[in-house]
């Protein structure tokens, strides 16, 4: 879709990437480490400076203890991490249950460990997680509950209700649970971000997962973590070696800074997303387009069905000539893409003037 909105110069709602760099302290420190010799392998495990501000950072925001020795483990983003945890903890055979929609790495990397996908859907409009429908999920070969909130693509938060009944299905059937967490400060309206990991008995049963790209607007640093239990993150880094081996030595440092920055960046940056949210939803309900409740992340989902839209795939691919404007379907995030056939993922991450562009482009909705 990003190569369909350069052809057709069209604004690019569909790829969630920012189109403005993070903190400038930090590219001044990525740059220093460039001058200053950071450019041979880190240690396998991350350099010390950033696996410390990885466990000062979840200590600081969550009150989770990690020792940054044996419970840190730096990866080339959070895709890596959540790929090399699903080949630590899954044996071929081994079930993984998905909530769905999800983010589209999951489904190869439970099948690069051979396991096998159990999904469990997301209901539209309120984006309700049926618990029991994922207590139905579970089997005997079921190994790994893996949770992603904020959620990409529809930016829910799950609820702490939600979690406690995710978390009581885990230890019941002693599931390890994957937790992708990379949307951790992007949330709105008030709402707080909870680590299943903080959750009674789930901090020995669970590997959080997060990165650098999300949150300081740095998608192409490619620099993420896991954290957990120490026999858990060791097996993780075991598979990390015959992946990427190491990540990239010189940003390390500089993510050690931004994760040490204050307070009122992570807040500021949170309230300004949600600014751009709510310009973005506002010019789709001008032109009578519904939306999923966009709750943090880069994302709204928005039902197209009353324009007449019943196959988001093909509208999709039209909409960069005949709207000027690039949207992502659904159903590429869904195993079974009937219930969300009419649904397009737009991303607000963006300039106000690209968003206000857009904004002015989705009008021609309103006089079809």
């Amino acid at each position: 879709m990003t190569q369909r909105a350069l052809e057709h110069d069209a604004v690019n709602l569909g790829q969630g990437f920012p189109d403005t760099d993070g903190p400038a302290q930090m590219l001044e420190a990525a740059a220093e480490g460039l001058r200053t010799g950071l450019n041979q392998y880190a240690p396998a495990r991350g350099l010390p400076v950033l696996r410390q501000a990885v466990a000062d950072h979840q200590r600081r925001f969550y009150g989770i203890p990690l020792d940054p020795d044996t419970q840190v483990l730096v990866t080339v983003g959070a895709t890596e991490g959540i790929a090399a945890a699903l080949l630590a903890l899954v044996e071929p055979g081994d079930e993984v249950v998905v909530i769905e929609p999800a983010y589209d790495s999951y489904d190869a990397a439970v099948a690069l460990a051979g396991g096998v996908r159990r999904s469990v859907a997301l209901r539209f409009p309120d984006l309700h997680l049926d618990l029991d429908a994922v207590r139905d999920a579970v089997t005997p070969r079921t190994r790994v509950l893996l949770l992603n909130t904020p959620h990409n693509p529809t930016g829910k938060v799950f609820t702490t209700e939600e979690l406690e009944g995710l978390a009581s299905i885990a230890r019941e059937h002693d599931l390890w649970v994957v937790s992708d967490e990379v949307y951790e400060h992007l949330v709105f309206d008030g709402r707080t971000h909870v680590p299943i990991a903080t959750l009674p008995e789930m901090a020995g049963r669970t590997l959080t997962i997060s990165s650098v790209g999300k949150t300081f607007s740095l998608t192409g640093w490619k620099t993420g973590w896991v954290t957990g239990p120490e026999e858990a993150v060791s097996a993780v880094a075991a598979v990390k070696q015959f992946l990427t081996f190491v990540g990239v030595t010189h940003v390390q440092p500089a993510v050690a800074l931004g994760l040490r920055l204050p307070t009122e960046f992570f807040t500021g940056f949170a309230a300004q997303l949600q600014a751009k949210r709510d310009l973005l939803v506002e010019a789709l309900a001008r032109v009578g387009v519904p939306v999923a409740p966009s709750e943090g992340t880069y994302f709204v989902v928005a039902d197209l069905a009353g324009h007449g839209v019943e196959n988001a795939v093909d509208f999709c691919r039209r909409m960069p000539v005949e709207l000027g404007v690039v949207g992502v379907p659904v159903s590429v995030f869904c195993s079974d893409p009937a219930p969300v056939s009419s649904l397009v993922r737009f991303a607000f991450c963006k300039r106000d003037e690209v968003l206000q562009e857009a904004a002015s482009r989705l009008q021609v909705l309103g006089r079809g």
